[in-house]
């Protein structure tokens, strides 16, 4: 408890030394992990402008098997696959909206160029009308024999 309310100097060199002190005793392991689980969340909280190799530093042990680390570990993975996924979502939605565009200009194309083909318009002069290639004005061209 005290190393909450301690200035951040001394609450540095306490939570060091508890842990060095909870890492020589002769108890279980769950129980030495839990005691510094909680030490290095109160140090994590405390120096939160820290980075982690920082309060690594300071602690002299690595967070990397905390269960504070573990946590935001999750959450930034769960976090990134959720973004991915409203990326994707977004993504698909834009091809679709791009494979409508196209879809759309080619049945535009299927139905006019032959029309416009019949009246003695060029298929140049189609292509710049309509503003599109010459290739396109072409296969919608043979499309309608």
């Amino acid at each position: 408890m005290q190393l909450t309310i301690a200035p951040d100097k001394i609450m540095a060199q306490q939570a060091k030394q508890l842990i060095e002190r909870v890492q020589c005793e002769q108890t279980s392991t769950l129980a030495k992990n839990e005691i510094i689980d909680i030490i290095t969340t109160i140090a994590v909280y405390k120096f939160s402008q820290l980075s982690r190799l920082e309060v690594e530093a300071m602690l002299g042990l690595s967070l990397e098997q905390t269960r504070i680390y573990q946590e935001a570990k999750a959450e930034g993975r769960e976090e990134g696959r959720e973004e991915g996924r409203e990326e994707g979502r977004e993504e698909g939605r834009e091809e679709g909206r791009e494979e409508g565009r196209e879809e759309r200009e080619a049945e535009m194309l299927r139905v006019t160029v032959p029309l416009l083909l019949k009246t003695g318009i060029s298929v140049e002069q189609i292509a710049q009308q309509l503003n599109v290639n010459v290739e396109a004005v072409l296969k919608a061209a043979q499309q309608n024999p």
